[in-house]
């Protein structure tokens, strides 16, 4: 079983800012295969899926980012995954500016609270993770205010772009391999 985390809060007043993209990209897989994520298990949405030959779980914790390894810990143990090679978690990225995306294992949370709470509930930080950019070309001198604050009207072409483009990685990661997906969508014309 393959375990994919959108990372996010919960409650209509965070649905589309900035720290909600892991779970849009988790809504957006769902319904391009016709399957809606209602099912409670382990403080989280869930929806079962397949992808090829891959059983495949989804989930939107709803313990608030801060606190999503309660959640993720529970899925993990319930379901008897792997982090190392079983586990994918989508998160936005404040350190990468909008529209940038890179998929990465083996790192530290670079201080992003949901992926410190998954680090600190796994015992590891060996799982592979889909990184969105979320910063703005101007700098923000409140971060946390910007991350909860709906996205711009401007930017919603960019962030729906990004959208598909992650949902393409993971169908890239559960078909191919990790390793097919960072040659893929970790290229050097987009860094920064």
């Amino acid at each position: 079983m393959k375990l994919i985390v959108g990372l996010g809060n919960p409650g209509i007043e965070y649905q589309f800012t900035p720290h909600n993209l892991g779970f849009l990209v988790v809504d957006r897989i769902a319904r391009e295969h016709g399957i809606e994520i209602r099912n409670r298990r382990c403080r989280a949405l869930t929806a079962r899926m397949q992808v090829g030959d891959q059983q495949v779980l989804l989930a939107k914790p709803e313990t608030f980012m801060n606190l999503s390894g309660l959640s993720v810990r529970e899925l993990v143990a319930e379901y008897e995954v792997h982090p190392e090679s079983d586990l994918i978690v989508i998160q936005d990225e404040l350190d990468f500016t909008l529209g940038t995306l890179r998929i990465h294992t083996r790192r530290s949370s670079a201080g992003h609270n949901g992926i410190e709470s998954i680090i600190g509930a796994l015992g590891t930080q060996d799982f592979l993770r889909i990184r969105m950019g979320v910063a703005p070309e101007r700098k923000v001198e409140d971060g946390e205010r910007y991350l909860l604050s709906p996205f711009r009207k401007a930017d919603l072409k960019l962030v729906d772009e990004m959208l598909d483009t992650a949902g393409e990685a993971v169908k890239v990661i559960l078909t191919e391999g990790s390793a097919a997906a960072m040659n893929r969508f970790n290229r050097k014309d987009s860094d920064q």
